[in-house]
């Protein structure tokens, strides 16, 4: 059996810190899970969500049907980090930016801990998911038959959240996260010399006024109590100083809460693209794609799971009203499935951002989310 202890913990997160993998490409993340649980004993199916994903379990020693499933999220993100740390990335252009390392850890820690105490009645099941970070390996896990396969009656998440300090949670009663959307747009036109621009049609020119008629979908017609984001995050276009470009690229995202505003957000999105390449005697060639839906925590779950983490010793304060974010998670597409609950663990008020290339997991929260995770499944699935 595994003897979980702090130091255990840290040396596991730092050797996944130092290895990352990116959506679907988990293979090595992958096969470290397998072996931790292979050691532990513990009973797993592998080879889930396009190839890495691994779903194990490990039955309590007193009679019960209850199973509930804990999820973490494995891959890394396509990020160059900035750190002289000794477990710092030793891949080029890939880093754990937002801690699904220490998530791997604490749910590995969970499951060993678990599989040597199984004071607890029923089945938990342990998720550990690829691709979060984009590519929707939970919509993947979910369409595979996560839940016919692994029946369980709820599942559960954790996400670390920098400036909150450790020892901190935050547990929201209902919406938790943003739905996702991205677009790619191309406008094409004529390309000319840039001192003749009155032979060509000017891409530049029309791109810019979009990137600023964009802004008014959300700022002039969105309802000021509810919340949306419109970002143009690229923009390329151009290769010389004296010639007008016949193309540009537009890339972005589009982030909101409301299922009925995320359609309108979109509709008026494409007519305003269509209105300035009409008036600018261009084509727009438009791919948008809807990604994530909004994350939503079952009200009697999250409230569960707040009162379990209330009880935790070295839990010091449990935030019920911090505002959602607009971030997104692919949790959601289990959340859909299931009831549940998705909550934040402080990384520290120092930490830097989620997806920041200075950012790094907080190693002082690996057992506070183990014993979390403990204390859930003893709660909820308790002797019967």
């Amino acid at each position: 059996m595994t003897t979980v202890t702090p130091d255990l913990l840290r040396e596991w997160r730092h050797a996944f810190h130092r290895q990352p993998e990116t959506a679907f490409e988990e293979h090595r993340t992958s096969a470290r899970i397998i072996e931790i649980l292979s050691e532990a004993g513990i009973e797993m199916v592998t080879g889930l969500g396009g190839g890495t994903g691994v779903v194990a379990w490990v039955d309590g020693r007193h009679d019960g049907d209850g199973a509930i499933g804990l999820r973490a999220d494995i891959d890394a993100l396509d990020v160059n980090e900035a750190s002289d740390a000794p477990h710092a990335s030793r891949i080029p252009g890939k880093m754990h930016a937002c801690g699904h390392d220490g998530h791997t850890t604490m749910l590995l820690g969970a499951a060993c801990c678990l599989a040597q105490s199984p004071d607890f009645a029923g089945r938990v099941y342990f998720i550990f998911q690829p691709a979060e970070e984009n590519e929707g390996g939970g919509r993947v896990m979910v369409k595979e038959g996560l839940f016919e396969r692994f029946p369980m009656q709820a599942v559960y998440g954790v996400h670390n959240w920098p400036g909150l300090p450790v020892g901190e949670a935050a547990v929201h009663d209902t919406t938790v996260m943003a739905a996702f959307d991205v677009f790619r747009l191309t406008l094409t036109g004529h390309g000319c010399h840039a001192a003749m621009p009155h032979l060509g049609k000017d891409v530049v020119l029309a791109a810019c006024q979009l990137v600023n008629q964009l802004q008014g979908i959300v700022s002039r017609e969105t309802p000021a109590h509810q919340t949306a984001v419109m970002s143009v995050t690229q923009f390329h276009a151009g290769d010389a100083y004296n010639v007008m470009p016949e193309a540009v690229e537009l890339c972005g995202t589009v982030r909101c809460f409301d299922p009925e505003l995320r359609q309108r957000l979109e509709a008026r999105f494409k007519q305003a693209i269509e209105a300035t390449a009409t008036f600018h005697g261009l084509s727009a060639d438009i791919d948008y794609q809807s990604r994530y839906p909004a994350t939503f925590n079952s009200p009697d779950h999250a409230q569960r799971c707040a009162d379990v983490l209330t009880a935790l010793p070295d839990i010091r304060q449990v935030h019920r009203d911090l505002p959602p974010s607009m971030a997104s998670e692919d949790f959601a597409f289990m959340l859909q499935q299931r009831p549940g609950a998705y909550i934040w663990l402080g990384n520290g008020e120092n930490s830097a951002a989620l997806h920041n290339p200075h950012y790094d997991f907080n190693d002082e929260l690996s057992p506070l989310g183990v014993a979390y995770w403990c204390a859930l499944v003893r709660t909820l699935l308790g002797q019967s």
